[in-house]
């Protein structure tokens, strides 16, 4: 066997097997949370505090000071991860049940990383009116909700009317969380290679969700409209594609106000002499081959985001000319992960008991994101930080804080010093908490 066929095949196995041990651990674990006391138990008198009688005051404290709720109960730090399981993450529609692990997993990083209580809420509907209802229905018991591989285009509907009809911040992580952390990483990246975020032209494979909210903050933090191409199943979006008029909105938009060339045809029509190419679309490999990378213009980024095999082989594209090369995964340089994101960026939300999360407050987190990565020293394969870099969430739950405070939409005030002690004291706890458990055994080792 050759020494390159070995070194792809060595490569191959070792993309593969994070889904390998996923099979044998997930079944030996059965399920990756659960709900611990967080109050003592000195005996079982305790119980008449915490339950029955005693519990019957703050019980009527907060039917008379409804906001109290967050002092007398968890609320202040509860998050529900509301799925359909409809488009969950490079599986599509795979029903509720199929999507728990994920939703699981999301409640783990929510809580390691942001000391965020977070609960999945796996609905057994399509309907967008009925998810939006149930959703309206279980508010009480949450201070926000984080949707979830939830199908486009009704994911935008649902978003954009639950942040106008209740009182808590609702994210679509898929939507505003990936905006947030591609939108760092290509502030970086234009740094690393010498080239200006209003003069770059961008080249984004994909037109649902994510890619459309990408573009929406991009262009907040400087992107020049213009100077964006964006590729459907169908082809470049520009004026001419009247197939999406009416039927989606958001599409029809771009379609009108981007793309100042003209450029019609597909992904390959769409990279050439590109700065960067943002994919956020079908899983790959070859979505994005390398020819269509040595198309693109001198110093070239491509962030490559589809799960769980990106658009194209980050070795590819580096072979192919590309400077930087960014993905969804872990296991390669610069995670374009959103769980660089919503971690801190709730965190911050509810620490200030939010009512909504702007994308102003997603601009701030981005905008903290990259100075945290420039302050440890940029590089080729360090254009963000790593989620072992445990500072970057305290640190973004400030700027979140910060901005909703100055937005109007906090319900409570605290000084930036005061915000950052908070953050970071909850988020260390939760850290420990899960070292202690490893280390007296509750939590048990993975299997040989």
């Amino acid at each position: 066997m050759s020494g390159a066929k070995k070194t792809e095949e060595e490569r191959l196995k070792k993309a593969h097997e994070p889904a390998r041990l996923a099979m044998k651990y997930h079944p030996y674990y059965e399920g990756k949370i659960e709900v611990v006391p967080k109050c003592p138990i000195r005996n079982l008198q305790d119980f008449a505090i915490w339950y029955t009688p005693g519990v019957a005051e703050p019980c009527k404290d907060i039917q008379k000071n409804p906001e109290h709720v967050y002092s007398h109960t968890n609320k202040w730090n509860m998050v529900a991860v509301v799925t359909d399981g409809t488009r969950v993450l490079g599986l599509g529609d795979i029903g509720p049940e199929a999507g728990l692990p994920v939703m699981e997993g999301k409640a783990l990083l929510f809580k390691y990383l942001g000391g965020v209580d977070a609960v999945p809420i796996c609905l057994n509907t399509k309907d967008p009116d009925e998810i939006i209802q149930a959703v309206k229905w279980i508010v009480p018991s949450f201070g926000g909700i984080n949707l979830e591989d939830i199908a486009h285009p009704k994911c935008f509907t649902i978003l954009d009317r639950l942040r106008k009809e209740v009182e808590i911040p609702v994210w679509h992580d898929d939507q505003q969380g990936t905006a947030t952390i591609v939108t760092a990483g290509a502030i970086n990246a234009l740094k690393v290679v010498g080239k200006k975020m209003n003069e770059a032209k961008v080249a984004m494979i994909g037109a649902g969700a994510a890619n459309i909210a990408i573009a929406r903050v991009l262009i907040a933090a400087g992107v020049n409209i213009k100077n964006i191409v964006m590729v459907d199943s169908k082809g470049i979006l520009h004026p001419g594609r009247t197939d999406l008029e009416g039927r989606y909105p958001e599409k029809w938009e771009m379609a009108l106000k981007s793309n100042a060339e003209g450029k019609t045809g597909g992904i390959k029509e769409a990279m050439e002499g590109a700065d960067i190419v943002i994919g956020a679309s079908r899983p790959g490999p070859d979505v994005i081959t390398k020819e269509m990378v040595k198309s693109m213009a001198d110093d070239a980024i491509v962030f490559a985001t589809a799960n769980p095999i990106p658009e194209i082989w980050p070795w590819d594209a580096k072979e192919a000319g590309a400077r930087i090369v960014a993905t969804g995964r872990s296991d390669f340089p610069n995670q374009i992960n959103n769980s660089l994101g919503f971690p801190g960026i709730f965190r911050g939300a509810l620490d200030v008991r939010a009512r909504t999360i702007t994308d102003e407050m997603c601009i701030a987190a981005a905008l903290e994101l990259a100075k945290t990565a420039e302050d440890k020293g940029l590089t080729e394969e360090y254009i963000v930080p790593t989620m072992d870099d445990w500072e970057v969430f305290p640190r973004e739950a400030v700027a979140v804080g910060m901005k909703a405070m100055e937005q109007g939409v906090a319900r409570i005030k605290m000084s930036r010093n005061e915000l950052y002690e908070r953050a970071s004291s909850i988020i260390r706890r939760a850290r420990d908490m899960t070292k202690l458990l490893m280390n007296e055994g509750c939590i048990l080792p993975p299997p040989e």
